[in-house]
């Protein structure tokens, strides 16, 4: 298998914005803020949208915490993005692959996990961290091309990916899943993004009752505003990005950074008791989680 590999299944016209962190002027601040410690020594990690943004600074800081990764990401856009996290994954001694497809459909997820344990032997982790939105001021305005893809991006992969896993998980495995604060405050102007959110934190606390008999937990970490490409490429309105993030208590957007260490505990032994659970990296905002 080669170090870096393509899936291109024929996929249906959506809409769709990829973002290329490597050509925005404001980067996002992504990397590891402290040396590692080894809570993952040895595990393997599935990260999806692991290219840029929340993705890669979860891919490098399971790097630094002593983790193989198969970095997952969606179109051509996005693969100096890729490369990128995984020099940074090989730079921290760990190997890495990248694959490239769509997660919204099943055949691309069973491809990746196979590829995964054909290249390492074994799956420990699956972060399911790729995600799309499209903001719509008014309800009327959500083709229904848009919602269907919205759906199969944010919630059917996550199935998907689960699914194809499933067989090489065991005890002592996690899954991490990202939903975000407007699953718990709404958003007025994502509606069909806020309600794949919902289905992803219902999904979590289920798949946790269905799996912890096994010894298998799942979690999930609901950012807030977070600065990364998702936003300047069109999942905000442009009028909107000078003012991002700074309706939060703490004033400002999160960075990739601030939300990594979030999957990490989830992902690792420190977090053994818990399972079926949300954390909140969102600037301070008050939910109930």
């Amino acid at each position: 298998m080669t170090e870096t590999e393509t899936f291109q299944p024929e996929i249906d016209e959506q809409p769709r914005m990829p973002g290329a962190e490597a050509e925005m002027d404001d980067k996002p601040d992504w990397h590891p803020r402290f040396p590692g410690s080894r809570r993952l020594d040895g595990k393997v990690a599935i990260v999806t949208g692991a290219d840029s943004g929340i993705g890669r600074a979860v891919a490098a800081l399971f790097a630094r915490e002593g983790a193989d990764i198969t970095i997952v990401y969606f179109a051509d856009e996005e693969t100096k993005d890729a490369e990128k996290t995984k020099e940074f994954v090989e730079n921290e001694g760990r190997q890495a692959v990248c694959l490239q497809g769509d997660l919204g459909r099943q055949d691309f997820a069973d491809q990746v996990v196979a590829a995964t344990i054909d290249r390492f032997s074994k799956l420990d982790i699956v972060i399911n961290n790729a995600g799309e939105q499209h903001p719509d001021e008014n309800i009327e305005d959500i083709t229904e091309e848009q919602l269907r893809r919205t759906f199969q991006t944010n919630i059917f992969s996550m199935f998907f990916m689960v699914q194809a896993a499933r067989p090489h998980l065991s005890k002592g495995s996690a899954i991490v899943n990202c939903t975000s604060v407007t699953m718990y405050k709404g958003s007025d102007n994502l509606l069909d993004y806020s309600a794949t959110k919902g289905a992803i934190t219902a999904f979590t606390r289920s798949l946790s009752e269905n799996l912890i008999g096994d010894g298998i937990r799942v979690n999930a970490v609901a950012p807030g505003p977070i600065w990364t490409p998702l936003n300047p490429y069109g999942g905000q309105p442009p009028e909107d990005l000078d003012d991002f993030g700074k309706n939060t208590p703490m004033g400002r957007p999160g960075l990739p950074n601030e939300v990594a260490p979030a999957f990490l505990f989830l992902a690792c032994d420190d977090a053994s008791y818990m399972s079926g659970q949300v954390l909140h990296p969102n600037g301070g905002i008050i939910v109930n989680s």
